[in-house]
């Protein structure tokens, strides 16, 4: 591929492997999400050609090497639209009829309201499948888009009677360039999924850290990971949350009246904790979200459990790249990491999850290069 207007396309990089995408892809919304499949695309050498309402926002992404500008003699083989969610009906249909020889796709987080609106409007969706990436960043714009956005990330996709193989086949060869994995579901299906694991969550994130807005000073310097863990997703765009909880509306409710009737259980036993199974409902509540923690796809998509060591870090620089090193000549492989740094104190805790047969071994290897470690829990 040569140079074309408004950019060059990316080379493929050395030691890639060929992508499953021929042809040029159409990105339409050169924001997070339409900026980093533009990254991983040409990453893989795949031709990806940006669209936007905002100048602004495209000639950003095409600076930061997501894409190039559109040209007159465009033919994309997939247009992936990438839009916020009150407007991705109306550019699906203006992507179908503008380019009919090419499959179009969009990764709005809901799935039912777009399909529902365009078959209201008579629009021919045998090229259009829908989908919908699990992936994401508290932050938007083109200027935090990453090629490794999607990697080992579910991607739904939505197909429909009507969905050709070769369709299907395409969308899906997308979800795998960009390192996700592609996941079939019906829009229905969809939404009460993400209703539950996701726009659930982000309603109690922000709920729980809108106590904090007005809480005493003294009480935040006590804030550790729990809070901070439970709180992360609350630092997201208000205005992209009014629409998708809107679209989603239905499903969200549900799920967030079964949280009130167990939020007032607990509550109430919490009101007399002496009385008669008061301690008993406080414990089944405890004692159910474990088995749902238990139910969460792990690392490489196993439901495996981890021990955690914490080990205190001095807070001097290099300090962490030293114990990842010598963790790698203990021989011992790190599933996760949370990094706590309490204020005025001088080190920092780091919280490392490894398999439990390394735990020992990695306990009493960096205690013999000096480490020391504060404990250790269940992860």
């Amino acid at each position: 591929m040569g140079a074309r207007a408004g950019g060059t396309v990316a080379p493929r990089l050395s030691g890639t492997v060929a992508p499953r995408l021929s042809g040029t892809v159409r990105v339409v919304g050169a924001g997070l999400l339409g900026a980093s499949i533009g990254h991983a695309l040409r990453a893989k050498g795949v031709d990806v050609v940006l669209a936007d309402t905002s100048p602004a926002q495209l000639r950003l992404a095409v600076d930061y090497g997501a894409g190039r500008l559109p040209a007159d003699d465009d033919a994309p083989s997939l247009i992936v639209v990438a839009v916020p969610p009150d407007v991705t009906a109306d550019v699906i249909q203006a992507e179908l009829a503008r380019f009919p020889d090419a499959v179009v796709t969009d990764v709005a987080s809901v799935k039912l309201e777009p399909f529902r609106v365009l078959q209201s409007r008579g629009v021919d969706l045998t090229r259009y499948i829908g989908s919908h990436p699990l992936a994401g960043r508290e932050r938007g714009g083109a200027i935090s888009a990453r090629a490794d956005l999607f990697i080992g990330r579910p991607w739904v996709v939505c197909r429909d009677g009507e969905t050709t193989p070769a369709d299907l086949a395409l969308v899906e060869a997308l979800a795998l360039d960009v390192g996700a994995m592609p996941l079939e579901m019906t829009p229905e299906e969809h939404d009460r999924s993400v209703a539950l694991t996701s726009h659930v969550p982000q309603v109690v994130a922000s709920l729980l850290a809108g106590r904090l807005a007005e809480a005493e000073e003294g009480a935040l310097r006590l804030a550790g990971q729990g809070v901070r863990d439970t709180t992360r997703i609350a630092a997201s765009a208000p205005e992209l949350w009014v629409q998708i909880l809107g679209a989603n509306a239905a499903p969200v409710v549900e799920v967030l009246d079964a949280l009130a009737a167990d939020l007032r259980e607990v509550s109430d036993a919490l009101r007399a904790p002496e009385a008669p199974g008061a301690r008993r409902v406080v414990a089944e509540t405890i004692r159910q979200g474990n088995d749902g923690v238990d139910r969460l796809p792990g690392k490489h998509g196993q439901n495996r459990r981890f021990e955690t060591l914490v080990v205190m870090v001095d807070d001097t620089a290099g300090q962490l790249g030293r114990l990842f090193g010598e963790l790698g000549e203990l021989n011992v492989n790190v599933e996760d990491l949370r990094l706590e740094h309490s204020p005025g104190a001088q080190f920092g805790l780091a919280e490392i999850s490894v398999d439990p047969a390394a735990l020992h071994g990695a306990i009493a290897g960096l205690q013999e290069r000096g480490w020391r470690i504060a404990g250790t829990t269940n992860d």
